[in-house]
């Protein structure tokens, strides 16, 4: 994971228009969430993940690709950060006739990951 693009404001927006595919879009939430791959080992190394995650998915879950993965991340925002795709890029949402569970998915690790600047004072 380390060709991974930085957490900015062209990256969140490259994101919600779906120009980084799902799998760069996992990656970068598993790298904050502190999951690491061991390239020698081929296995996750998960002792930096929290063990809320961890007990859960001892691999990284498939965030675009899986429900409940998605509402727990959902669920792992604090209320005071729900409101952060709003306020810091301005996005009113997805029109109706084009959301599909793909984009409601992104939109979700958008909003997880700015929560996650604004936890490590870096937003």
């Amino acid at each position: 994971m380390d060709d991974l693009p930085p957490l900015t404001l062209e990256t969140f927006w490259a994101i919600i228009n779906g120009e980084i595919p799902d799998k760069g879009v996992n990656a970068l939430v598993w790298d904050c969430l502190g999951y690491r791959y061991n390239a020698q080992t081929q296995q996750w190394d998960i002792s930096a993940v929290s063990s809320d995650w961890s007990s859960q998915y001892p691999e990284p879950p498939d965030f675009m690709g899986s429900r409940p993965a998605t509402v727990k991340l959902t669920r792992s925002i604090p209320a005071e950060d729900k409101q952060l795709l709003k306020e810091q890029l301005g996005f009113e949402g997805y029109k109706v006739g084009e959301l599909t569970p793909t984009l409601t998915r992104r939109a979700t690790a958008v909003s997880w990951l700015l929560s996650y600047l604004r936890q490590q004072n870096a937003l």
